[in-house]
């Protein structure tokens, strides 16, 4: 019963996992590794989640750390080919493709902290969620995403 629970919550919110995925990892291989071990520190954590907060919240809250945690580890270095999003099931014109390209690039460049502020952000979250979900106040919030936006865009104009 608590497999199917949990299974059904990876289901509805995997689209959480996978954009936190293609956010911390390069390559195909890691961000699988990447999904693979987000999903096994939620099942880990799952018996623990007592509802407190929306179960989205818990998602995020644990695959980002996860995702830093993880990405903090020393690995070798290991080249493998630059390959598009596979998960991505909209066609996107060439364009929105390639603007969507230059951000993710952008995005990339940022700090792990950084990168979390934002993809939450760019998810619609409000200030509070990013707040309760990062452990730092809403105010900071709008200070760090000013400063986050702003390197962004000179990211962007480079």
């Amino acid at each position: 019963m608590v497999q199917v629970q949990f299974l059904e919550h990876i289901e509805a919110h995997q689209g959480i996992l996978h954009k936190i995925c293609n956010l911390y990892r390069d390559s195909k291989e890691d961000r699988e590794d990447l999904f693979q071990e987000i999903v096994f520190q939620l099942w880990k954590a799952f018996p623990t989640f007592q509802g407190n907060s929306k179960i989205s919240t818990w998602i995020y809250r644990i695959a980002l750390n996860t995702a830093i945690a993880v990405f903090r580890k020393k690995r070798p270095a290991v080249e493998y080919p630059a390959v598009l999003p596979d998960w991505y099931e909209e066609v996107p014109s060439e364009e929105l493709e390639q603007r969507q390209e230059r951000l993710f690039v952008a995005l990339k460049q940022l700090d792990d902290g950084e990168k979390a502020i934002i993809t939450l952000y760019l998810e619609e979250l409000t200030y509070q969620q990013i707040a309760d979900i990062i452990g730092i106040n809403e105010n900071y919030v709008g200070v760090k995403l000013n400063r986050i936006k702003n390197k962004i865009q000179k990211l962007l104009i480079k």
